[in-house]
This record gives C-alpha cells, sequence and structure tokens, in this order.
C-alpha cells in the first residue's frame, strides 16, 4: 500500500517534533517565570534587609492606625509583617525551637520592628509573635509576625 504524501494526516514523527517544542515553550515560560519571582523576591529580601529610615514618632502613628483599625473589625491581634526566613540568620531554626535568644537572629526590619516592640509597645502591654507560618518542603519557610493586644 502507497503511502498518501498528501493526506493531511501528519507523521507521528512529526507530531513528536510538535509536542517537543510546545514543552519547549511552556519550560521557557515557566522559566521566565521563574526567574522573574527570584528577582522580586530577592528585591523584597534586599529591602527587608536594610534600615526603614522611619522614626519611632512615626512607627507609633502607624501602629496606632493599624492597632485601631483592627481593633474596629473586632480583632484581637493583627499579622503585621510576613518576611522570608533568609532574614533569619539561622533561617528559622532557632525560632522554630522556641529556642532562648531566637531573636537574637532576626536581622534587618523584622529585628527592627522586635526592638521597637520591646521598647514602646511591651511596657504598654502588646505581645509579639514571631513564628514560622509556612514549611515548604517541610524545611521552615515565611515567617510571620503578630502583634496582640487581646
Amino acid at each position: 500500500m502507497a503511502i498518501d504524501n498528501k493526506s493531511p494526516l501528519p507523521s507521528a514523527k512529526d507530531i513528536m517534533k510538535q509536542l517537543a517544542q510546545v514543552q519547549a515553550d511552556k519550560a521557557s515560560i515557566a522559566a521566565k517565570a521563574k526567574a522573574k519571582e527570584d528577582a522580586e523576591k530577592q528585591a523584597l529580601i534586599d529591602k527587608l534587609m536594610k534600615a526603614s529610615g522611619v522614626s519611632d514618632e512615626e512607627r507609633m502613628k502607624r501602629a496606632a492606625a493599624l492597632i485601631e483599625r483592627a481593633a474596629q473589625n473586632g480583632l484581637y491581634e493583627v499579622q503585621v509583617l510576613r518576611f522570608p526566613n533568609s532574614l533569619l540568620s539561622d533561617r528559622g531554626r532557632a525560632l522554630n525551637n522556641m529556642e532562648a535568644g531566637w531573636e537574637k537572629t532576626l536581622n534587618g526590619l523584622p529585628k527592627e520592628f522586635y526592638a521597637f516592640w520591646e521598647k514602646h509597645l511591651k511596657p504598654r502591654g502588646y505581645k509579639i509573635k514571631y513564628e514560622v507560618v509556612d514549611f515548604s518542603g517541610g524545611v521552615p519557610g515565611d515567617i510571620g509576625i503578630t502583634l496582640r493586644w487581646g
């Protein structure tokens, strides 16, 4: 039987070439998206590692507004920041294990916020909770800071 070269049906080899191209295109799109996500995450880390430049007076105004808004909504606590575990010198190990002195592993803005809480909010009865809020791959991931008053 002769093969009809004018048939609308492509050969299996041609289909496999098309599939390979589709898969390559998908992989390229995924790689570009991952690179963009990684760059955004690194930019956030870089920003969080630097001093905020916010005065304690301004920070107090922001805290008061945040707490007031949360209280008006019937809340007893509010998450004030979520950040990658790379801002802790041990990537969250001591925090996750609730070891004494875990706060010494903080860097950047999370460390700055802890110092602000200790100096200004703790004496007013506010509590703070740093906790691992994401366990990607079974290891500590993102850390959340929750401010509580109830």
